[in-house]
């Protein structure tokens, strides 16, 4: 699945976890310092990173971008990428600062006699969040989530929607004009991100989930007719044996969350029952977050925030239809 329509909506908008309460319109453009660069160089970059991530990377063109996971050998996710082609022999990957230096590491130890130069680019490149009016149209891809485009030296891919409003990464080369837009606060971006339900991994979550437990089949994160790289036998026996028993859920708490806090069911203290994967303060109140839940727990009744006598979490709709069949 490449991706999903984005619907653009620049009005004002009710929070569906909080009754009667309106978010202002979600426009603007935002600085995105928590993310960083990987850049591989060579005539073989396309080939090696193919063969290290869970999306296919080999017939990626220059219009579209992709979202993937680099796994263990057991499939559990090391760190999530959105990845494009700036040209035929250069390749870059945004993933979370703090997970980077240790995936740049690792991915570097299967270079072996590849043709692929491996480097960390965060300080070459400025990355910007764009929501709503501030979003730039990309002729033959309008409004699909992981089509991309060059306007000048800028890269701008389309993301999933956050409550519909159409949403933008930008990668631009050090002084580059930013994007036009209004100032956007980078925390709104962050909420966003969690409302659109597609989780970027970090450090405190580090090989805790294979990708579908993030729903990342889902999302456009997995090709499962690609070859072999570290941890596919276990992805794709997760996806084709019945054996996936947690999934991602968007869920609201009036108490703060964050990224790798235990989620607990109602009738049992000793075992968490989900982990929250990403977590951002509401515009108006409390904390919304994705959590990895087991499907059971979620079944048996009430989520609680770090213990059976934490905050009860309140799960909302997903932003998105998950894959049946693939």
């Amino acid at each position: 699945m490449e991706g999903m329509i984005i619907q653009r909506m620049n009005t004002t908008t009710l929070h569906p976890s909080i009754p009667n309460t309106v978010i202002p319109a979600l426009n603007g453009v935002a600085p995105l310092t928590h993310l960083g660069l990987i850049k591989i160089e060579g005539e073989d970059a396309a080939k090696f990173i193919h063969g290290q991530l869970t999306h296919d990377f080999s017939l990626l063109d220059l219009h579209t971008a992709r979202l993937a996971a680099f796994c263990s050998v057991k499939g559990r996710m090391q760190a999530s990428f959105i990845g494009f082609k700036r040209s035929a022999t250069e390749i870059l990957l945004v993933c979370s600062k703090d997970l980077l230096p240790t995936t740049l590491k690792r991915l570097s130890m299967f270079v072996m006699r590849a043709k692929a130069k491996l480097s960390d680019a965060s300080g070459e490149f400025e990355l910007f969040g764009l929501l709503g009016d501030a979003t730039k149209p990309i002729a033959g891809y309008v409004d699909f989530a992981w089509a991309r485009a060059d306007i000048g030296l800028s890269t701008f891919i389309n993301l999933y929607p956050a409550d519909g409003v159409a949403r933008q990464l930008c990668v631009a080369p050090v002084g580059t004009p930013p994007p036009v837009g209004q100032p956007l606060s980078p925390a709104l971006w962050l909420w966003t991100e969690v409302r659109s339900g597609v989780a970027t991994l970090s450090t405190p979550v580090f090989e805790a989930f294979v990708p579908q437990m993030l729903n990342y089949e889902s999302v456009g994160g997995v090709n499962f007719k690609k070859g072999c790289y570290p941890g596919q036998e276990i992805v794709a026996r997760s996806q084709f044996r019945g054996t996936l028993k947690r999934r991602a859920f968007v869920v609201h708490a009036d108490t703060p969350m964050a990224a790798g806090d235990e989620v607990f069911g109602a009738d049992d203290n000793s075992q968490p029952v989900a982990t929250v994967v990403q977590a951002a303060p509401a515009p108006q109140g409390g904390f919304d977050a994705i959590v990895s839940a087991q499907l059971s727990a979620v079944e048996r009744g009430a989520l609680h925030h770090g213990s059976i006598d934490g905050q009860v979490l309140q799960i909302l709709p997903l932003p998105y239809a998950l894959l049946d069949d693939i």
